[in-house]
């Protein structure tokens, strides 16, 4: 099957799942779909095994063996996700929390990678797992990046405060950067390519997390400067969409971290852009183009996180190994959240439920997947996979499901 066939029966898939959950269950888009998607899976594979439709099960994995979904995801969707994201944060909001964001973004996500890391070395070594301990901390950096999709429309709609939006939001945007290098470091170190000191980690490091940054500024500069010498928003949308393209693949070339770039750069143009470059009519127009392609993204990507399934080694010790995981991620994730508040509350005041929502609300999405999919072939990627895609789905489907409810109480206890 060719690739047009392909994103043909894709957009059809997805168009007809956002239509039954429009129509009939009315929960949030990425969470509705997923679950669609899961059970439709889950359908095809038994509707296989059964031998109703003999051809059915192989035709639907042939189109899923078809998507890299790695390539899709870290080389394709995720610089567009990033860069419409940061295109709606406030950088006055975003200053006001810079602090809090920056060590949840970092040092929560180095705490999350040690902890998750160490727990889940123990746990395969009690089912009898041979997992080695650096691919145990390749797992706790894949997992430990929160995705905003599924729980910022939430909590919008449960009238949560703008400094939590901006909080989760901010912190999602760059933490996906963050664990990417993160992952690629470890990763490296375990498959024998990176010296393991700790001089040639943090260089390489700085040169992908701090060169992206100062990438993304110097191109989203560029695109400023091309947008606020032109009057004609179809060219506006267009250089917006270049910078997002052709940006992240110049950052990919030359080996700086292409979401840390793609976030910069729309924070920049968000921004700076909109208010001294953009016409009224140009800022309608190119909010309308990456609120629409953010959702036809976002939609996608959650189809496929449930079609995934049909792909999916089934064995019961990783799948054990996965459910085990669902704890051990929360609570790597309440001590992560926990220590860069406690951090700050010396400085500023929080309210009390903001750990708990923070910790609960951190949900685990398309990016920690495709991360597990970039894993080289091997006994441990077959583990790592499953117990991330169990995660995942938990994550999307439970705290995804259940977060709108815990911030309107606590919103009410005050």
């Amino acid at each position: 099957m060719d690739t047009f066939d392909i994103i043909a029966w894709l957009l059809l898939i997805t168009a007809l799942f956002s239509y039954i959950n429009h129509r009939f269950l009315h929960f949030p888009t990425s969470i509705g779909l997923m679950a669609i998607s899961l059970l439709f899976s889950l359908g095809v594979l038994a509707v296989g095994k059964l031998g109703w439709l003999p051809h059915i099960e192989d035709s639907a994995k042939a189109i899923m063996v078809g998507i890299d979904f790695n390539q899709l995801i870290l080389h394709g969707i995720l610089g567009a996700l990033l860069f419409a994201g940061a295109l709606h944060i406030n950088l006055n909001d975003l200053a006001e929390q810079k602090w809090t964001i920056a060590l949840l973004a970092t040092a929560g996500i180095l705490i999350s990678t040690v902890l998750v890391g160490g727990m889940i070395y123990g746990v395969t070594q009690w089912l009898s797992i041979d997992v080695p301990f650096m691919y145990c901390l390749t797992f706790g950096a894949l997992i430990s990046p929160t995705d905003p999709i599924a729980v910022l429309s939430i909590l919008k709609s449960a009238h949560a405060p703008k400094s939590l939006e901006t909080k989760i939001a901010g912190e999602s945007l760059f933490n996906d950067g963050i664990a990417v290098v993160l992952f690629a470091v470890l990763l490296g170190i375990a498959t024998g390519e990176h010296e393991p000191t700790v001089g040639s980690i943090g260089l390489l490091f700085l040169k992908e997390a701090v060169g992206g940054a100062l990438f993304g500024l110097a191109t989203g500069y560029g695109a400023y400067l091309l947008i606020k010498s032109v009057d004609n928003y179809q060219v506006e949308v267009l250089i917006t969409l270049a910078l997002v393209s052709a940006g992240y693949a110049f950052a990919e070339a030359l080996h700086l971290s292409a979401p840390i770039a793609a976030v910069v750069s729309g924070l920049l143009i968000g921004n700076h852009g909109r208010n001294f470059a953009m016409s009224e009519k140009t800022i309608e127009h190119i909010d309308m183009f990456w609120e629409l392609i953010d959702e036809i993204l976002n939609a996608i990507l959650f189809v496929l996180l449930g079609l995934e399934v049909l792909v999916l080694t089934f064995e019961m010790p990783h799948f054990i190994a996965g459910v085990i995981a669902i704890p051990v991620v929360l609570l790597a994730r309440l001590v992560g959240v926990s220590v860069p508040i406690y951090i700050r509350k010396f400085q500023r005041d929080f309210s009390h439920h903001v750990i708990r929502i923070l910790t609960w609300g951190g949900l685990r999405g398309g990016i920690s997947v495709a991360l597990a999919l970039a894993l080289p072939p091997s006994p441990e990627r077959d583990v790592l996979l499953m117990m991330t895609y169990v995660v995942v789905v938990f994550s999307v489907m439970v705290q995804g499901l259940t977060i709108g409810k815990l911030v309107e109480r606590s919103i009410q206890r005050g």
